[in-house]
């Protein structure tokens, strides 16, 4: 009897493993079926949560609309599905856009999720009237966003908004008679509106154009277009090759985006309008600013912050204060300021008594300090500036959110490598972690006692889950957005490790093997490293789990981690990497190699490399100054802070990071001494680049000049770029050429693996 138990339970035990080596690794194609949750709204009965779902859909080639989402011509290759090689099934498509649609929750029921909306066409934004009956959503309509009404009770939509600049972030007043949002125009347009500014006024501020007066080059001019005439004509002949697209002229110090350079300046303005089909909208806020995170007080007060200074250019202006102003646009007022320091709105209770707000230090690496203020019954008015309670946590604070009681206040923070809930009092500020950061919950809504959130985990990507707001009770998922696909998947899980590094900073690391991992045998390791340099990774970070996971499913191990400079860990280790992007990180990551290869199944002959943005650049630097690396991959990385100041519209890095500019000879002589470029004699390291060329982050003269450098040189160097990538191409670029980088990246690495 006993031998048959045995011989029962080893069967039962030898089909479970089969079951298991049956399941297969994660492919590259699977980034295509990866969905995504967010904008987490529970209704003001606690029945229904509203969530947006974001996913990857086929689309006919070069028909991407705006933002990565699919313009009407690509709306008929939606009902497609991809298979697990990526494929279509009417093979039709080998590219992919972007969908963002709106589901719902039945909480009370217990229902599955169904679309809040029927059709195709992507929204967002949702937002539930206060008394549960409507719901406000965005749509793009002839390539602007625009307010649409749905009732809740029969379904029906209407378009409310219709505002020539578009209208976006909408918020409902108190008694839900009225909608508070958000629109951005040009500063030649809004001096030339009639309607916002009637007497076609110019900033008092200087827009230093050189030989002007009091803005003088910016009035309306009657002068008609001559490239012959007077000096006036003339300028309107130029004026019309501007606006034709024929001359960038600029003046800005700010005159770099994402992905081009621009001459144009725009503001973002707070309108308010009421809540019906026939919705004219009133602008709150005036001036040549722009405005922030509007949220109402009450039903005639709002709130939000700004940069507003009469005397100085915006693009110089770093500087945020809090203002107030009467939803009829008067008594616009600050609230909160002051010099030095900068002032965002967080959040405001249901009741309109609290305000919680962060500062923050501009031009300085720092950690902003979240702070909740009681108001008086005078809406906008604190009680006691003084008295505001500071929330006890030295972490990166977010998506903060009131107790209905007005007696806590929940947040998120960077954490650890994870994003765990908190909890505040409001009296005294004592902060409880109530979840893990072995998890990333990255949205959240809370109603009662009851809290619905989106997470992140190795496990799953993203789902949506409830539970009680202690989060002591098990969480019930309540969405399959991946749980599908991946029951077939096998998956590696990070296990963490510590250590203390010379500066007295312990650092957290951690390693995955891969699948099918088998004692005694040794296996290639990758190191992966962070960008920022103020990122954080962790096991409930949501932007590498594919490639984790893929790389471990073709037999490399991972190992990952937060250096010095990182965030998640404080101010102090945050501010461990002034004045050293080189030296010091590069010790954190090697070490981390260092104690992962002492556990004996890693193989010290077969050691990768592979970061972006600034780990392209601790990449570069690592390999010029080590060789212990067989292979490594660099994408789009800074290697020349001589050039990195002039070309990245991040340039204010180089103060923040290195206490001055490329002029001053002290700074200097650190920018050259951690410039990449400087050394790449040293490479012997094969070497794979990348870099967007539309990428206006970090600029592309840095991977041309790194890159022909190592040719020059003779040494092993390939360079990929991407036509139309920005800097953000692993995270929301063309979808074809997320696949082509990570497989390039791959076949790169098994050239010298021998695989």
């Amino acid at each position: 009897m006993k031998f048959y138990a045995f011989v029962l339970t080893s069967s039962l035990l030898s089909l479970q493993l089969c079951a298991q080596q049956k399941k297969e690794g994660i492919a590259v194609t699977d980034l295509l079926l990866i969905k995504r949750a967010g904008g987490i709204q529970i209704s003001p009965s606690g029945d229904i949560a509203l969530f947006s779902v974001n996913s990857i859909i086929p689309a006919k080639e070069g028909k991407t609309g705006k933002d990565g989402k699919p313009d009407k011509e690509s709306q008929a290759d939606k009902e497609s599905k991809i298979d697990k090689e990526g494929k279509t099934d009417k093979e039709s498509t080998s590219d992919y856009s972007y969908n963002n649609q709106l589901w719902k929750l039945d909480l009370k029921n217990g229902s599955k999720p169904t679309p809040l909306i029927a059709g195709k066409e992507p929204a967002s934004q949702a937002e539930f009237s206060p008394d549960g009956k409507k719901i406000a959503f965005v749509r793009i309509v002839k390539g602007k966003p625009q307010i649409f009404l749905m009732q809740v009770a029969g379904g029906s939509i209407h378009q409310i908004s219709n505002f020539k600049y578009g209208a976006g972030n909408p918020s409902w007043s108190p008694d839900g008679k009225r909608i508070l949002f958000t629109a951005s125009f040009t500063l030649q347009e809004y001096i030339a509106d009639v309607n916002l500014n009637p007497a076609h006024a110019v900033p008092t501020w200087n827009d230093e154009k050189p030989g002007f007066t009091a803005n003088k080059d910016l009035e309306i001019s009657t002068a008609k277009a001559n490239a012959n005439g007077t000096p006036e004509e003339i300028r309107a002949y130029l004026s019309k090759n501007e606006a034709d697209k024929k001359a960038k002229v600029l003046t800005r110090v700010q005159f770099q985006n994402e992905t081009t350079t621009t001459s144009e300046l725009r503001f973002s303005h707070v309108f308010i309008m009421n809540a019906d089909s026939a919705a004219v909208p009133l602008e709150l806020t005036k001036g040549f600013y722009s405005f922030n995170n509007p949220k109402f007080l009450s039903n005639q007060k709002i709130i939000l912050s700004a940069k507003v200074d009469e005397k100085q250019h915006p693009d110089n202006v770093m500087e945020d204060q809090i203002y107030t102003v009467n939803t009829d646009g008067n008594d616009f007022k600050q609230l909160l300021g002051e010099p030095g320091k900068s002032y965002s709105v967080a959040a405001v209770s249901a009741s309109g008594k609290w305000l919680a707000y962060q500062t923050s230090v501009p031009g300085t690496v720092n950690v902003p300090q979240l702070f909740v203020l009681k108001l008086s019954a005078t809406a906008g008015q604190a009680t006691n500036i003084a008295q505001g309670t500071k929330i006890l946590l030295d972490r990166s604070k977010g998506d903060v959110k009131f107790a209905e009681d007005d007696k806590m206040v929940y947040f998120t923070a960077s954490s650890n490598g994870g994003s765990p809930l908190f909890s505040a009092s409001l009296a005294t500020g004592k902060v409880t972690k109530l979840s893990s950061e072995e998890n990333g919950l990255s949205d959240f809504d809370i109603h009662g006692n009851k809290i619905v959130y989106v997470q992140s985990s190795v496990s799953n990507p993203s789902e949506v889950f409830m539970s009680d707001i202690s989060m002591k009770k098990a969480p019930k998922v309540l969405t399959e957005l991946n749980s599908g696909w991946l029951a077939n998947k096998q998956l590696s899980f990070p296990q963490k490790y510590t250590f203390v590094n010379e500066k007295g900073l312990e650092v957290e690391y951690w390693v995955m093997k891969p699948i099918n991992f088998e004692a005694g045998k040794k296996y290639p390791l990758l190191l992966e490293m962070h960008g920022g340099p103020a990122s954080m990774w962790g096991p409930g970070d949501e932007s590498m789990w594919h490639e984790f996971q893929y790389f471990c499913a073709k037999g490399i191990a991972v190992v990952y981690g937060n250096p010095r400079g990182s965030n998640g860990y404080g101010e102090a280790f945050l501010r461990g990497n002034l004045n050293d992007w080189g030296p010091g990180p590069a010790m954190d990551v090697l070490s981390s190699v260092d104690q992962t290869l002492a556990l004996g199944w890693a193989d010290a002959s077969k050691l990768l490399i592979s970061g972006g943005s600034y780990a392209g650049y601790l990449t570069a630097w690592i390999i010029s100054h080590d060789n212990r690396f067989l292979a490594a991959s660099s994408q789009r990385g800074v290697y020349n802070f001589a050039t990195f100041f002039g070309e990245a519209n991040v340039w204010r890095m180089v103060p923040r990071y290195f206490g001055g500019y490329p002029w001053d000879p002290k700074v200097r002589a650190i920018l050259e001494e951690q410039s990449p470029v400087n050394y790449v004699q040293n490479v012997n390291t094969p070497l794979l680049m990348f870099h967007g060329e539309n990428d206006g982050r970090t600029g592309t003269v840095q991977s041309d000049m790194f890159y022909k450098s190592l040719k020059v040189l003779g040494k092993p160097v390939e360079f990929v770029r991407h036509p139309g990538a920005s800097h953000e191409l692993v995270r929301s670029g063309d979808n074809r050429q997320r696949i082509d980088q990570m497989l390039r990246i791959y076949e790169f690495f098994s050239r010298y693996l021998n695989q």
